[in-house]
């Protein structure tokens, strides 16, 4: 039996685990973070790899803003490559109802500090002379950007151990207690570890530790499916995203054509076991084809997915616990982990050493489940329609 004592007990070695960890040793606090299999290996590193802007939610937005200004210095501050690329986003309006959905969210992000610019049908097709004719517009971020998610989280994870965390890998957690201030956590290696603060960030696994300090919340599993094909000539820089989400892309350094489309599929976050339907590659192999004619020939090379944590309004959960003192949540992300991860991670931080941060987050609380009934699992994946621009922002 080995028992280790912290300021602060990480569990999830997510990009969010990984970063909270790293920037809770930056202030000092010792840390011990717990993963049951290794550091980035579920929903961390299997997406898309995306940092846009465009899209998000209107009260998750300021996290997104402060986020991105941490991604643009982050290869400096972690001192090694993560793939970052200020590419910039093209949101492809494919009717009139995507034209309105782009108008609406310019409008709506503006004042929060996001400038996009609006693109009729000629100036779309201009800039981009590849996308099929049927296109109606388009909206264009330049400050979006894309990373490797398999280098992010691991980066993170080497930063903090750099300057003294430890992080235990293979090892997952059995038993969680509170008693007189101190959280106890038991694993199935025989380590206990005590600290006085907790922080979940373990994915969609996170629901579970919520329910054990009566904070249930109404998350589940969805699988993101990812497709590459092999190398041809660079002719697209940003990432080309339909405003329903059916279909997405990027052409990577090697000149490879990454994409992808919702719905993402159904997963069993039980077995932390998934796959991808054949089903589901043809779909979004006959949508890419029709967006980008030109690549109908090309051969997929490799497949993958993973394991995400959604929530009914897509939008994380971050903050305090609302019935544990010392407690702290982040993670139902939704699709959105690696973009809002270093934000989510300096903010938790914040919360523990500071007392408080400036960036709004109520309405990013846990407790805004609190006042609802959950719905049945079975029930949000069969309504499930998992891009957030098929929801209009409101002002």
């Amino acid at each position: 039996m080995i028992h280790i004592e912290a300021d602060v007990a990480i569990v999830g070695g997510g990009l969010i685990g990984c970063a909270t960890a790293y920037y809770l040793r930056k202030r000092g606090r010792s840390v011990v973070l717990l993963e049951r299999g290794f550091v980035g290996a579920q929903s961390s590193g299997v997406n898309f790899g995306s940092l846009r802007l465009q899209g998000h939610h209107l009260p998750e937005l300021p996290l997104a803003l402060r986020s991105q200004t941490l991604w643009e210095g982050l290869e400096a501050e972690l001192g090694e490559s993560v793939e970052f690329a200020q590419q910039g986003h093209v949101h492809v309006a494919m009717s009139e109802d995507h034209v309105d959905i782009t108008r609406r969210f310019a409008a709506a992000a503006h004042p929060l500090g996001l400038s996009v610019t609006l693109l009729d049908r000629q100036e779309t097709l201009r800039r981009w002379p590849f996308l099929t004719p049927d296109v109606q517009g388009a909206s264009w971020s330049a400050r979006d950007a894309v990373a490797n998610p398999r280098l992010a989280t691991p980066a993170f994870a080497r930063a903090a151990l750099g300057l003294g965390a430890a992080i235990h890998e293979e090892t997952e957690v059995t038993e969680i207690s509170h008693s007189a201030g101190c959280f106890t956590l038991r694993t199935a290696t025989r380590l206990t570890v005590t600290a006085s603060n907790l922080v979940n960030t373990a994915g969609v696994w996170g629901g579970a530790i919520a329910r054990r300090f009566n904070e249930p919340v109404p998350i589940f599993p969805a699988g993101p499916v990812e497709i590459i094909t092999e190398p041809v000539t660079a002719f697209a820089a940003p990432v080309m995203h339909v405003v329903d989400g059916s279909i997405l892309f990027r052409q990577t350094n090697r000149g490879n054509i990454l994409f992808a489309g919702h719905p993402r599929i159904t997963v069993d976050a039980d077995s932390r076991r998934t796959r991808v339907p054949p089903a589901k590659m043809v779909t979004n192999m006959a949508r890419l084809a029709t967006l980008v004619p030109h690549l109908r020939h090309l051969h997929v090379i490799r497949t993958w997915t993973g394991i995400e944590g959604y929530v009914p309004d897509m939008t994380p959960i971050v903050g305090g616990s609302e019935t544990t003192p010392g407690l702290f949540h982040g993670f139902a992300c939704s699709g959105h982990g690696l973009q809002v991860g270093p934000a989510l991670a300096t903010i938790l931080t914040e919360l523990i050493v500071d007392g408080g941060t400036q960036t709004p987050i109520a309405a990013l609380s846990i407790g805004r489940f609190q006042k609802q009934v959950p719905p049945d699992p079975a029930s949000l994946r069969q309504e499930f329609h998992d891009d957030v621009l098929q929801q209009k922002p409101t002002t």
